[in-house]
């Protein structure tokens, strides 16, 4: 019989933000191995699942979901994520309790601290195994950007969440400075047992194509960007990455007529950016929707530059996931990251780019500047130079192999330890 996994991780199929698609990605790596359910809030189903109680039975392949009816959310509005956050902490937490027979538990750091406490609860109550990934540590995210003013509230998240790391039985980071930061909060004696395992794109389906492809050039064609230089950032426009205040730097290639900044993606800064546009009469700016997962590799290789970016202070608390899909489409990365950060060092190592610290504003107008006017050929033989380091550093059968080896010596754990209590109570009958 395979182990049973129970992965609580809010973001799954058919969501569309990176977390989603990376979640979707492994468990049907793993659905051979393992018996898969999910746990995740109900997502982008186009409505179909309302008004059909709490909880939703639904499949993908072998893998059972259990999606979560939850009220909507909006990002802009810090009591409304609050809520969402605290309905999806209860609900997960019984649709979890529910569940028989788990070998493991699996969740990520979303939503906000809650995604370890879930597990812990879990592993406790069920007296079973859990591996904690955590893509962003937080309350270091969320001090970086001042979301909270109150440190007592910092502090006292950050011991809950240190805890989780600390009871759990494994502990998963996504870069080698998120690993130190982990270490930090362990005051480097005693860290629980962890490893780094990368995220990843999917760079068979993530190819470098010309501009004049088909579906490239239809791209441009449909939002009117034909024989445009792209400096395109595509992802999550959220509180981590600067961009109401890199958004003022577009002004000044007024006279650059072919020149176009797009951002494709939604969040929680994006109106604030399409205010400042709008109201400085900033016509070589784009706002595009998140783009379909089979429209990516086109929508990615009609830019020339892409932008990733994160903000002040995110050293070592994330590391932005859009890095793989830029460097699969084999583009020239311009980032705005810190030095020492992991993005920053596979930016770096690759010669893939032009890097720049947050806040640095000028010397990122001066990058920008600089790529526009280097030559197409070189700027074509950087981007590739990403593409080379990706497949020989990052691709994503390796990710989730770690995974897969990982998950298997502790399933095979929990299942010597079980046996184990089985023969006590036998004894003690």
């Amino acid at each position: 019989m395979k182990p049973k996994i129970v992965f609580v991780i809010n973001y799954f199929y058919p969501d569309v933000v990176s977390t989603g698609q990376i979640m979707t990605e492994l468990c049907l790596y793993l659905q051979n191995d393992f018996d898969i359910t999910v746990i995740a809030a109900q997502g982008n189903t186009g409505g179909a699942l309302e008004k059909q109680g709490r909880f939703v039975l639904d499949h993908l392949e072998q893998i059972k979901i259990i999606r979560i009816n939850l009220p909507e959310v909006n990002k802009e509005d810090k009591i409304s994520r609050i809520k969402y956050i605290s309905a999806y902490f209860i609900w997960a937490t019984i649709a979890l309790l529910k569940q028989k027979n788990v070998d493991l538990i699996y969740t990520i750091s979303q939503p906000p601290v809650l995604g370890g406490v879930i597990g812990t609860i879990g592993k406790i109550l069920k007296k079973t195994k859990h591996i904690y990934n955590i893509q962003d540590f937080n309350p270091e995210q969320a001090e970086a950007v001042g979301y909270s003013k109150k440190r007592w509230i910092a502090n006292t998240a950050r011991w809950i969440d240190t805890l989780s790391c600390k009871l759990a039985d494994h502990v998963v980071t996504v870069g080698e400075d998120m690993r130190e930061t982990l270490k930090r909060r362990f005051h480097y004696r005693k860290v629980t047992d962890n490893s780094v395992i990368h995220n990843w794109t999917d760079e068979q389906e993530i190819i470098p194509l010309p501009k004049d492809h088909p579906k490239v050039e239809a791209f441009l064609k449909e939002h009117d960007l034909e024989g445009k230089f792209i400096i395109m950032y595509s992802g999550n426009l959220g509180l981590y990455y600067d961009l109401e205040n890199l958004i003022k730097m577009t002004g000044r290639f007024a006279g650059y007529r072919d020149l176009a900044f797009v951002f494709i993606g939604e969040g929680a800064v994006k109106r604030q950016m399409q205010d400042y546009v709008e109201q400085h009469g900033i016509a070589q700016v784009y706002f595009l929707p998140f783009q379909p997962k089979e429209n990516l590799r086109y929508s990615l290789n009609a830019a020339d530059v892409h932008l990733v970016v994160n903000q002040k202070g995110i050293k070592g608390v994330s590391v932005p996931s859009k890095i793989y899909g830029v460097m699969a489409a084999g583009k020239p990365v311009l980032g705005v990251l810190e030095q020492g950060s992991e993005a920053y060092r596979i930016i770096g190592e690759s010669k893939c780019g032009r890097l720049t610290e947050p806040q640095s504003y000028d010397m990122f107008v001066k990058h920008v500047k600089d790529l526009y006017m280097l030559n197409r050929e070189v700027l074509k033989s950087m981007g590739m130079e990403g593409r080379v380091y990706l497949e020989k550093h990052l691709k994503r059968d390796v990710s989730m192999e770690k995974y897969r080896v990982l998950l298997s010596r502790l399933a095979s754990k929990a299942t010597d330890h079980r046996m184990v209590e089985k023969r006590e109570y036998a004894a003690s009958e």
